[in-house]
């Protein structure tokens, strides 16, 4: 089945813990993870943030406040969820979410540092303001 390891484990509990921004997931081996929206959403598996292949990924700033709105599931092999950004485009798959798991504290630490070395912010009030758009913005 697409998007799912035959040796990965399957959820056996989704919890989203709004008040704390957390995404709890108990799996049939025994594990549970507790992963940040924060997290989630900087680590979405969509092509607007991974790209499309290997250097193209797209390093998310400003996600520190980002909650979870919704979670669809997806067949019986991933959930999507809604970040209150507007960002809906990441099917996070049980092996995803897994190794999500398994490799958070790794993963974050990796995240800091690219954050850090480009200057960049966790907090959307301190980003700076978009790029202006061409043109002069006037009508003729």
């Amino acid at each position: 089945m697409a998007g799912l390891e035959a040796n990965t484990p399957l959820p056996t509990d989704i919890i989203l813990h709004r008040k704390s921004r957390m995404l709890e997931i108990a799996f049939d081996d025994g594990s549970r993870f507790e992963l940040p929206f924060e997290f989630l959403r900087v680590y979405s598996p969509s092509a607007e943030v991974r790209g499309h292949g290997a250097g193209q990924e797209t390093l998310q700033q400003g996600k520190r406040e980002v909650d979870i709105l919704s979670m669809e599931p997806v067949g019986n092999y991933a959930v999507k969820p809604v970040f209150s950004d507007g960002h809906d485009s990441g099917l996070y798959s049980w092996d995803y979410l897994y190794e999500l798991g398994r490799e958070r504290d790794a993963l974050w630490q990796t995240y800091l540092a690219r954050l850090e070395q480009a200057g960049g912010t966790r907090d959307p009030d301190k980003l700076p303001p978009p790029a202006p758009k061409s043109g002069c913005g006037h009508r003729h």
